[in-house]
């Protein structure tokens, strides 16, 4: 399928870029309209393209490369972070929980949780407007005058809950060069490690999503040799990830038995509900039973989902517009009770609109194969697709009658790391890679594409659509070792271009400082005004492969 939103966020970079007014516009006319005091915002859909820290966009779950014991969940928000955009960058929220959920028997229901919550801490907010003061060296740094602190907690099935860490450091927001010339080891600062095994992060990073966002122009307005232009190139994202030993996540802590997990990325916020802006639950709301999520006392403390990840495009391509606020609130175990939704994934839009633009014929409907890719895991018991791969069917001590369609990344953590992954994943013979899990490196806008026009079902690429949307790696590429994602970008995105594709100006507008790290703020006259100068800005021509922006 594609990919996310202006109107979402997976919508979010998808239909952030071309159509978030049109979503939005889409919204009002449906009584989808932000209501007061209780709406979410994503940019896979109407209401949470207003809330971006809300935005959940993109989810991540692999064997670790480099310590195959261990499998590796990331999960991004906060998307289309200019680099440059001080002086108050890019903080998680405090008023939200952020979650990465595992289901290890198929229910659609979370058996494992980890929750971040953020606190801001300012030095001084009374006398400064700075991010920085001066040169950055350490998280901990005086010269850094904002900065954020994480709990994780983490809830297993019964819901019971453990604290794993408090006050452990966030990456900051990369400023630049100037302020922070060494920001790759402010980020090993925040490599934490967990308690009983395993490692954790929280911060910024190179967004790893690459797409031609112009396939919402008309489908690159009917000409395939348009494509090729990575929209997100030079955007950053905030990350937070986590790797621990694969028998933490599986059914009964046996990974051998037991190795197939389903996995999802959520956002809590306190009183938000998927309401009309009469304050009456929307007709999407009753048709998906998300409704449930307002309290019956009408208590506006209460967390309520927000915002929902797991399979990438599948709020922004497949659901309808109608359902896409709703989606977003609903759990996976009530998945395959809407019937709008699952209908959708039988008789999907997007091969349609192929075939009108293109002329490549549509699979036949019901589409069942893309009901066992997206909403069951891929078993010889399941569907049309006879392999077993990703189901929770598979692990031996699963109740089978429990298990339930719901939409989820799977990943089977007993396919090891491949020796030479291919960006096609499972398409490409590769089976460690997607829709088994995701990796950084995954091209699932053309993986996903392909599936749409059946490729899934003959194991054969469709050769006309064989080159996608020419965007076939991430911006940076990705790290060795946890947490994989890039080192955050410090150019203004307008000279991330095919020409400059490191762009030119590497600092950003957050901190001021001499090469001393004293502060610099220079105050300049200009036409009767003062301008406060930026000082020690460094006008770089930064070099491709060093990680950083």
């Amino acid at each position: 399928m594609l990919r996310r939103r202006p109107a979402s966020r997976r919508a979010e970079r998808t239909l952030a870029a071309t159509g978030a007014l049109a979503l939005l516009t889409a919204a009002a006319v449906t009584g989808l309209t932000p209501a007061s005091s209780s709406a979410s915002s994503h940019r896979e859909a109407p209401l949470i393209a207003g809330d971006p820290r809300a935005d959940n966009t993109d989810v991540y779950a692999f064997t670790s490369p480099d310590k195959p014991d261990t499998v590796t969940l990331v999960a991004n928000w906060l998307p289309f972070q200019e680099p440059n955009g001080g002086p108050n960058f890019y903080p998680f929220a405090e008023d939200a929980r952020y979650n990465i959920k595992i289901d290890a028997d198929g229910n659609g229901k979370p058996d494992t949780t980890y929750t971040w919550e953020f606190t801001d801490h300012v030095r001084d907010d009374a006398d400064q407007f700075l991010y920085n003061t001066g040169v950055v060296k350490s998280v901990n740094d005086e010269t850094l005058n904002f900065r954020q602190t994480y709990s994780l907690k983490v809830t297993d099935s019964s819901g019971t809950t453990k604290t794993l860490l408090k006050d452990a450091p966030v990456a900051p927001s990369n400023v630049g060069k100037a302020s922070m010339p060494d920001y790759a080891s402010l980020r090993e600062e925040a490599v934490v490690p967990l308690p009983g095994g395993g490692t954790t992060f929280a911060g910024q990073a190179s967004d790893p999503f690459f797409l031609d966002l112009r396939i919402f122009d008309l489908l690159y307005g009917g000409d395939l040799s348009e494509t090729g232009h990575n929209t997100l190139a030079g955007y950053n994202i905030n990350t937070l990830a986590v790797q621990v030993p694969k028998s933490t996540l599986a059914l009964k802590g046996d990974a051998k038995r037991n190795p197939v997990i389903g996995v999802w990325s959520t956002t809590d916020r306190r009183g938000a509900d998927v309401t009309g802006a009469d304050g009456k639950d929307s007709e999407d709301a009753k048709a998906t039973g998300a409704r449930g999520a307002r309290a019956k006392d009408g208590n506006t403390d209460e967390w309520r989902q927000v915002s929902r990840l797991g399979n990438p495009l599948v709020n922004e391509v497949v659901v309808p517009l109608k359902f896409k606020d709703a989606f977003n609130a609903l759990s996976p175990e009530k998945d395959a009770t809407v019937t709008p939704v699952v209908d959708k994934v039988k008789d999907p839009m997007v091969p349609k609109l192929i075939e009108g633009i293109y002329k490549v014929p549509a699979p036949a409907t019901p589409r069942n194969d893309l009901v066992e890719i997206f909403l069951t895991g891929i078993c010889k018991e399941c569907g049309p697709i006879k392999a077993d791969l990703n189901s929770q069917r598979l692990n031996q001590d699963v109740d089978k009658s429990a298990v339930v369609p719901a939409e989820m990344l799977r990943l089977n953590m007993a396919v090891p790391p491949a020796a030479k992954p291919n960006r096609l994943g499972v398409l490409g013979k590769d089976l460690a890679g997607f829709p088994n899990g995701r990796r950084l490196n995954d091209d699932v806008v053309d993986i996903e594409i392909q599936a749409l026009e059946g490729a899934a079902q003959t194991g054969k690429i469709v050769p006309a659509l064989a080159a996608g949307d020419a965007v076939d790696t991430p911006y940076r590429e990705p790290g060795d070792t946890f947490p994989y994602v890039a080192l955050p970008n410090t150019a203004a995105v307008n000279q991330a271009d095919s020409l400059h594709p490191d762009g030119g100006v590497g600092a950003g507008l957050g901190g001021l400082a001499s090469g001393d790290g004293f502060p610099v703020a220079p105050v300049t006259a200009l036409g009767g005004g003062a301008l406060l100068a930026v000082a020690g800005v460094l006008a770089l021509r930064r070099r491709r492969g060093t990680g950083q922006a």
